[in-house]
Formats: structure tokens, sequence, C-alpha cells
């Protein structure tokens, strides 16, 4: 990393600076132009960030010479039938283009690790589609793939 970065909670004067992340974090799996987002779900998920009563986190990270924003994470906390002990589930994570493999990845992964923690959570854990190899090689090494295949249905 060419320059310092500092990994911190979002901040609702942050939101001119996460949305075009967010917005790139969707086209990269597809979500653009006639299938974007509905304005409406982007609005709420920022709004439940800053909810205490959500369990919904983002975390960001900076560069910290610029103030730019390199790179988001958004996580949830949940209940486990497996479990005594919440969990985490790593929602989405995003690097600025011209961020990748300088460790913002990587600082952002293991912030919501220390998050978890924190919170007594027993396991974060993620998906990704099977396409995005430059993050899977990044995943390897901080995660083990159990194997699970991804199943839904749009209700």
């Amino acid at each position: 990393m060419t320059a310092a970065i500092t990994v911190r909670p979002v901040q609702p004067e942050d939101y001119a600076a996460w949305r075009p992340l967010w917005d790139r974090y969707n086209a990269f799996y597809g979500r653009f132009g006639a299938t974007a987002l509905p304005e409406h779900i982007t609005q709420t998920t920022w709004q439940r960030f800053h909810d205490a009563a959500e369990p919904m986190f983002c975390l960001v990270a900076q560069n910290d010479a610029s103030g730019e924003l390199l790179g988001l994470t958004h996580y949830v906390s949940h209940r486990s039938m497996t479990r005594i002990e919440p969990v985490c589930y790593l929602s989405d994570l995003f690097t600025r283009e011209a961020a990748r493999g300088r460790g913002v990845g990587r600082a952002l992964i293991e912030a919501v690790y220390d998050s978890a923690r924190a919170a007594k959570s027993s396991r974060v854990y993620w998906q990704t589609h099977e396409s995005n190899t430059a993050g899977r090689q990044l995943y390897d090494k901080l995660a083990k793939h159990h194997g699970f295949i991804v199943y839904a249905q749009e209700l």
C-alpha cells in the first residue's frame, strides 16, 4: 500500500463518497441501468447503517493522506441454528479499482473480523461469484472455502 489507510465505521456525511463505491459494486454484479437497484433500496440500506436498532453495518477504508474513500464493506450480525453465539455475514466488499492489490480489501475483511470478535460472533462468512477470480485469490488467504453452493429463489 503506497499510502496509509484507516478503516472506520461509515458516517452520515460520507454518503457522497460512499455512493459511487456502492454503485460500482452493484455494477460489478450486473445491477446497473435497467437492472439497477431501485433507489428506495439504496436509501433504506444507507439509513439502516445509521440506525442503532439495525444489525447492519458499514465500514469504509479511507486514504489517510487524501481522505478519499478507497473501499467499503457491509455486514450483518444474525443468530444461527447451529451456534449459540451470533454469526456475521459479510454481505458486500468493494475496493476502488485504482486501489486494488494494495491491501484495502484485506484491511476491510480484517476489520470485519475485529468487529465480529467484539460482538462475540463465532464466525464470519460470505459468498462471491465464481468468476470473481481476483477476489477469490484474496479470500483463499483469509478464510476457508467449505464447498457450499448457494441456491436462491426470488419471491
